[in-house]
C-alpha cells in the first residue's frame, strides 16, 4: 500500500521515488483512492522539484499500465502514432493521419479536445455533421483493420491515470512542468500500442511551451524517456510564434485541411500549413523504416497528396466515424456564422509580427475556444488570416477576416487582434518553419 503522505513528503524534500513507489501511486490514481487535495499536493511539489528521467520514465510506464494496453496484433506493420504539443490553427492531424495510411501505415491515436488558445482535433472533427470521437478500443482496432487509421478521444480503459491527473495539472498551475508533459503525453502513446512516436513540438507564443529553450529541453527529454521506454520517437521542434495556417476555429479548420487534401491550397499561409504536413509524414516514414531518408518519406508523401489516394483515405475515414456528409464535396458548406466581416492592412511594409497568442485569444473571445472543460464552443466562429510573416503588405488589402455571432463582437475582437500585428518598413529575419529536429 502506498504510504501517500511519505510519497508527497519524499517528492517536497528533494526525495528520489523508485519505480515501485510510482506503480502504486498511478494506480491509486487510477482507482480513486487518493483524494485531490492530495494528488495535487503531490503535483505542485513535482513542479518545484521535477522528476528526474528514469522517475519520469518510471511514472511513463505507470500511467500507462494504470488500465488497458492496446493490443494491435493482426494489423499491418508499422505501427504509429502522431502528437502535437498543441498550438494556434494547428489542423495538422486532419491531414497527417490520412496521409500516413495512403502510405501504408497504420495509425491509431487518441486526442483531446482545446483548451484555452490550443485548439483541439475532437473539437475540429466534432464539426463534422456525426464524427464519431467515442470509439472503443475494440471499434478502434477493427476500423484500423479496414482503412488503416482511428481516432478517439481518451477513453476511460486507456491510461486512466492520466486523465486524473492532466485534467488536476489544469486546475493547479502545474501545466508547464515538463516532467508532467512528458509522461502524459508518451502514456497514452504507449496504451495506444504504437511502436514508433513522431512528435511536434511547438515553440512559441501560440503553444503550451513559448520559448525556444523550453522548447528544446522538453524535446530532448521527450527523446531521452522514449529512448528509456524502447519506443521509436522522432521529434519536430516547430514554429508558434504565428498562427498555423489560415483558418483559426474549429469549421474553418476543416475546411482548410480539405483544402490540403484536395489539392486546393492556394494562399500563402496555407501552404505553409501543407508544408509542415509533408515535413512531419517523411520524418514518420522514414522514423519507422518504410522510406530511407526524410526526403524519400516526403516525395512519397507528396504523390500521396497529388494521387488522391490521402483524400480518399479522409473520406473512408469519416465515413467509417459515422460523418452524415461528405464535407470534401465542392458544394458542401458548413453553416455561416451570422457576422464575416474583413479588415485590411493598415499601412504598406512587411508583416513582421503576427502574433500566435493574440489570434488565439481573438478566436476564445469570438466563442471558439473554452476556458474550462465544460463551455460550450461554436464551431462556426473563427478568423482567416491572409498573410505569413516575411510577406510584403499593401495598404487596404485584406489581412484577416472574421467570422462572428454579430457585427459588434467582430469589430471588438478585431481592434484586439490587430495589437498583435507589426508591420515594418524591412522584411523581417526569416524564421523556418521547422526549427530542428531530434
Amino acid at each position: 500500500m502506498l504510504d501517500i503522505a511519505n510519497f508527497i513528503a519524499t517528492r517536497r524534500d528533494r526525495g528520489r521515488h523508485t519505480s515501485e513507489e510510482l506503480a502504486d501511486f498511478a494506480a491509486a490514481v487510477a482507482n480513486g483512492s487518493v483524494p485531490d487535495y492530495q494528488l495535487s499536493a503531490w503535483l505542485m511539489a513535482a513542479f518545484l522539484n521535477p522528476l528526474s528521467i528514469e522517475e519520469t520514465a518510471w511514472l511513463t510506464r505507470a500511467m500507462a499500465d494504470s488500465g488497458e494496453i492496446m493490443d494491435l496484433t493482426g494489423l499491418p506493420k508499422p505501427w504509429v502514432d502522431k502528437h502535437s504539443t498543441g498550438g494556434v490553427g494547428d489542423k495538422t492531424t486532419m491531414v497527417l493521419l490520412p496521409l500516413l495510411a495512403a502510405c501504408g501505415l497504420t495509425v491509431v491515436k487518441m486526442s483531446g479536445r482545446g483548451l484555452g488558445i490550443t485548439g483541439g482535433t475532437l473539437d475540429k472533427l466534432s464539426a463534422i455533421p456525426g464524427f464519431r470521437t467515442n470509439l472503443t478500443p475494440h471499434e478502434m482496432k477493427e476500423q484500423a483493420k479496414l482503412i488503416g487509421l482511428a481516432l478517439t478521444g481518451q477513453t476511460p480503459n486507456l491510461a486512466p491515470a492520466d486523465k486524473v491527473l492532466y485534467a488536476l495539472r489544469d486546475t493547479t498551475g502545474t501545466v508547464g512542468s515538463i516532467p508532467l508533459i512528458v509522461s502524459s503525453v508518451l502514456s497514452k502513446k504507449l496504451a495506444g500500442g504504437a511502436e514508433t512516436i513522431v512528435l511536434d513540438v511547438k515553440c512559441g507564443s501560440g503553444g503550451l511551451v513559448q520559448t525556444e529553450q523550453e522548447a528544446r529541453k522538453l524535446a530532448a527529454t521527450l527523446a531521452d524517456v522514449g529512448k528509456l521506454l524502447k519506443l521509436r520517437v522522432r521529434i519536430a521542434l516547430t514554429d508558434m510564434s504565428q498562427p498555423l495556417g489560415s483558418a483559426m476555429g474549429n469549421a474553418l479548420e476543416v475546411k482548410e485541411a480539405v483544402q490540403v487534401l484536395t489539392g486546393r491550397a492556394r494562399s500563402a499561409p496555407v501552404l505553409r500549413f501543407r508544408s509542415l504536413c509533408i515535413e512531419l509524414a517523411g520524418l514518420t516514414l522514414e522514423a519507422c523504416g518504410m522510406k530511407d531518408t526524410l526526403e524519400d518519406g516526403k516525395k512519397a508523401a507528396e504523390e500521396c497528396l497529388a494521387n488522391g489516394s490521402a483524400l480518399k483515405k479522409f473520406q473512408y475515414w469519416c465515413q467509417s466515424q459515422g460523418a452524415t456528409v461528405d464535407v470534401t464535396e465542392p458544394s458542401f458548406e458548413f453553416p455561416n456564422a451570422p457576422t464575416i466581416k474583413t479588415y485590411n492592412t493598415p499601412s504598406t511594409g512587411w508583416a513582421s509580427v503576427l502574433d500566435a497568442q493574440t489570434f488565439g485569444r481573438g478566436v476564445m473571445r469570438l466563442g471558439g475556444g473554452r476556458k474550462r472543460k465544460e463551455d460550450l464552443i461554436d464551431p462556426r466562429v473563427g478568423i482567416e488570416l491572409h498573410a505569413c510573416v516575411g510577406q510584403r503588405l499593401e495598404i487596404d488589402a485584406p489581412l484577416f477576416t472574421i467570422h462572428a455571432t454579430d457585427e459588434e463582437t467582430a469589430d471588438k475582437v478585431a481592434a484586439r487582434t490587430f495589437e498583435g500585428v507589426e508591420i515594418t518598413e524591412s522584411s523581417p529575419p526569416k524564421r523556418p518553419l521547422v526549427l530542428d529536429l531530434y
